[in-house]
């Protein structure tokens, strides 16, 4: 998997702990296969400077590692790639500590690069009501494709969660329905009636579907496939309504989930709850939309604050 192994790897000792370090990220920690290319191609880029370097992995000291990211900085990337590859390297030098191959890790007291607070899009609540006012009900999935819109906005829900809801997890007359979330985490997350009513007129829908065998509780299912929607299939019913609304911004199912967080913060709602709603284990990621109510705040006071409007009009603006 890795191309750029060390040179000097005397009895292929570099390729046997690379291929055991594959099999930990494989089975001990139970990534993906993806996940566990992605970690490898940042890897390589370690072990290509090592290489050129003629510098052992398992002689690696703080001061090489502060040369390589030096270099990835001079060749223009990007912060946040770098933060990235070395979370990667971490990773192995992490890994090579516990199977005693080291005895010190040289990336302990490595600072990651800081990384602007990169805020995510929201949407008004006018442009959710145009994406979902833009879906055609006259089509056959139209109804359907209300029900996510809604829901998604509604509870919050990763796309993930919404592609495996349940009809047995929905308990539309006490108005909350209980969400898997990550980790197999399960959470009840209060439903509008707006979503309820959206639902319930898409659930006739879904009973004309001769649904496959094993998916009889999924509740939003693709009547082509009979199956439960993948998330490649939500993301474009988002794309294709963002389109028909006339939208013009990046809109993917996540921002709904953004907008139902921001807009429940701008309505007085506790962070805490906010969080449990989300999901979020840490209430650090929750926190990041308070740094989105501060900056729509500063917007409204730029834009409407009447020293600014003055100054506006006496040049011009």
């Amino acid at each position: 998997m890795v191309k750029n192994l060390v040179k000097n790897d005397k009895g292929g000792k570099n390729k046997v702990i690379l291929r055991k370090y594959e099999n930990y990220l494989r089975l001990e920690k139970s990534l993906s296969e993806n996940t566990v290319e992605a970690y490898f191609k940042d890897l390589d880029k370690l072990l290509l400077y090592l290489s050129t370097e003629n510098i052992d992995i398992l002689n690696v000291r703080q001061n090489d590692l502060h040369h390589f990211l030096a270099g990835l900085r001079d060749i223009g990337i990007h912060p946040r790639s770098q933060a990235r590859i070395l979370s990667g390297i971490r990773s192995f030098y992490d890994f090579l500590l516990m199977d005693d191959y080291i005895k010190t890790d040289p990336t302990e007291l490595l600072q990651s690069p800081k990384i602007g607070l990169r805020l995510p899009e929201v949407l008004t609540l006018d442009e959710i009501d145009a994406i979902i006012g833009s879906v055609d009900r006259g089509k056959t999935e139209g109804q359907r494709d209300r029900a996510i819109l809604e829901t998604l906005y509604s509870c919050g829900l990763r796309v993930s969660e919404l592609c495996n809801l349940k009809l047995s997890n929905l308990y539309l007359d006490e108005e909350f329905i209980k969400v898997v979330g990550k980790g197999n985490k399960e959470r009840l997350v209060p439903i509008s009636q707006r979503a309820i009513h959206e639902i319930e007129l898409y659930i006739p829908d879904r009973n004309q579907i001769d649904i496959k065998p094993g998916y009889e509780d999924f509740v939003f299912i693709s009547a082509l496939r009979k199956k439960p929607l993948s998330r490649i299939m939500v993301f474009h019913i988002v794309k294709e309504q963002v389109k028909q609304a006339g939208i013009k911004k990046i809109v993917s199912p996540h921002t709904f989930r953004h907008s139902f967080a921001t807009h429940l913060l701008e309505g007085g709602a506790d962070l805490h709850a906010i969080q449990c709603m989300l999901g979020h284990e840490d209430i650090s990621t929750t926190e990041i939309y308070t740094h989105i109510d501060r900056e729509m705040l500063r917007s409204e006071i730029i834009e409407h604050h009447p020293r600014n409007i003055r100054y506006r009009e006496e040049h011009g603006f």
